[in-house]
């Protein structure tokens, strides 16, 4: 497809608008119903530009779609110490270095503390991720109104 193609052909257009009837997508079979569209025109080596405006069009509302559908629930910062320290194979024990006792590490696990901001910056550090990982959704949305 060529990304800059103007519509030669608007009644060409219109008509690819009227038979494909495309708008935003609201459920499943919607979505499934675009995506044949779609692999109909993908299929094809000689399509026409406003072929390829209806099928960018449809990737556009398609891709908006299964963002929104398949989207990942927000981890909380105590999910993302577990995942971490399940993907390193470490024990609580390990992380004593991080937390400073084993009984504050007992208590970040199991949700009885929060996190410090000495505990993210030696988290970041220890696996080399972002400190902004460990930050709540609630504290990345203040952030971002403050920064607005």
């Amino acid at each position: 497809m060529s990304a800059f193609a103007e519509i030669v052909d608007e009644k060409e257009y219109s008509t690819l608008l009227s038979s494909i009837l495309p708008h935003v997508i609201h459920t499943q079979e919607e979505n499934e119903r675009c995506l044949a569209v779609l692999e109909a025109l993908d299929s094809r080596d000689d399509l026409s530009v406003e072929e390829e405006r209806i099928a960018e069009l449809l990737m556009l509302l398609i891709e908006n779609f299964e963002d929104k559908a398949y989207a990942l629930p927000k981890a909380s910062p105590l999910d993302i110490v577990r995942h971490l320290m399940d993907a390193n194979d470490l024990r609580q024990a390990q992380l004593v270095d991080v937390f400073g006792t084993p009984s504050v590490a007992s208590e970040v696990l199991n949700g009885k503390r929060a996190l410090s901001k000495a505990h993210i910056a030696k988290l970041s550090a220890r696996f080399n991720v972002s400190p902004e990982l460990f930050f709540s959704p609630a504290v990345m949305a203040v952030r971002a109104r403050k920064s607005d």
